[in-house]
């Protein structure tokens, strides 16, 4: 047994006070101080999706480049979906092939019925299979106060957090096998909501939901579903959706005075996503440093 004692879960990763000024929305990973901890120097795999093909929305930074960087080490090629951020996009498609791993990089818009069944097309045309969808993307903003919310932005939550998963399902579904499986992102904001980010934890609320419906509709497929829900995370998101003096000190009030590290939130969905879970459906696996679910 090795002497080494292993870091306080609290000192494991970067704590407020930050730096970090505010960027426009989506934010870039590459420009955040300090950057985000995604895996590359530390996650190893176990060629635990050995020659799968998945599906990564949100795939360029944060949560998803994490997920993104482990699938590849476990063996999988991946089709990252994302908006516009080509410079984090890229970065993320470097270590994926440098994990020996073949990656596609489609941006565009989720919000659009035929874009999610492009990505479809896509992981099918270059793969010739689809075995993991994982819905990552989302859309968050915050106001003070309900009234201050463009009617056309909870609109876009909605479509972008939740219809998508709808629509990049009803798309995927028909080419998964059985052992296949959907791993959907919400959030502890599905459960103890932070008034200026209720529309984005509306969206979350309802993810939940879904989760649960589609994994009961689809067992007898073979098809297991089933959903992360992250605390707070350091991610282009942050610095790009709240003011300086939230950023300055994000994570300080949680239980872990930190927000992880992508790379912490990765392990939850390569579990999820792999045999390792074979009999976890329809479950919502919390990953928030102590915050409660419920």
């Amino acid at each position: 047994m090795s002497d080494e004692h292993q870091p306080h879960p609290k000192e494991a990763g970067p704590q407020p006070p930050f730096g970090q000024p505010r960027q426009e929305y989506p934010g870039s990973e590459a420009q955040m101080d300090p950057r985000p901890d995604f895996g590359e120097d530390s996650y190893e795999g176990r060629g635990l999706l050995k020659d799968r093909s998945a599906i990564i929305t949100g795939g360029d930074s944060g949560i998803g480049r994490a997920v993104a960087v482990a699938f590849a080490r476990e063996g999988a090629d991946i089709v990252i979906s994302y908006l516009n951020e080509h410079e984090d996009a890229e970065e993320t498609a470097r270590v994926v092939r440098e994990a020996g791993r073949s990656v596609e990089l489609l941006p565009g818009d989720i919000g659009s019925p035929g874009h999610c069944r492009e990505i479809v097309e896509r992981a099918i045309a270059s793969f010739g299979r689809l075995d993991v969808l994982v819905n990552n993307a989302a859309f968050q903003m915050s106001y003070d106060h309900i009234t201050e919310i463009p009617p056309d932005e909870i609109e876009h939550a909605f479509r972008t957090n939740i219809v998508a998963m709808f629509w990049l399902c009803q798309a995927a579904i028909p080419h998964m096998k059985p052992g296949s499986t959907i791993v959907n992102s919400t959030s502890v904001q599905a459960y103890d909501p932070t008034p200026s980010l209720m529309h984005y934890a509306a969206t979350k609320a309802a993810i939940v939901n879904f989760t649960k419906a589609l994994a009961q509709q689809l067992i007898d497929d073979g098809i297991r579903v089933n959903a992360v829900a992250p605390g707070p995370v350091w991610t282009p998101l942050i610095p790009s959706t709240f003011n300086e003096q939230k950023i300055k000190e994000f994570g300080r009030n949680d239980p872990m005075a930190r927000p992880a590290q992508p790379a912490e939130l990765a392990p939850a969905y390569v579990f999820l996503a792999t045999d390792e879970s074979r009999f976890v459906n329809g479950e919502v696996l919390g990953v928030t440093g102590g915050r409660p679910l419920a």
